[in-house]
């Protein structure tokens, strides 16, 4: 499965901030995120039954 997300205004508000960053092996906080399309997809719901990788690219355009 591949997905396009972008993070707005509106989910970024939705995040509470950590005391300590997400430790290798350690499950990822869900959030919501709108893809391509703008439809809303969740972090938990792209897990599903398969192993799910995010990856953030830091584009340099």
């Amino acid at each position: 499965m591949s997905c396009a997300a972008k993070l707005n205004s509106s989910s970024s508000g939705d995040l509470k901030p950590r005391d300590s960053p997400v430790a290798v092996g350690e499950m990822a906080p869900d959030f919501t995120l709108e893809d391509q399309n703008n439809r809303k997809v969740t972090l938990s719901s792209a897990r599903g039954s398969m192993p799910t990788v995010l990856v953030f690219y830091r584009g340099n355009w």
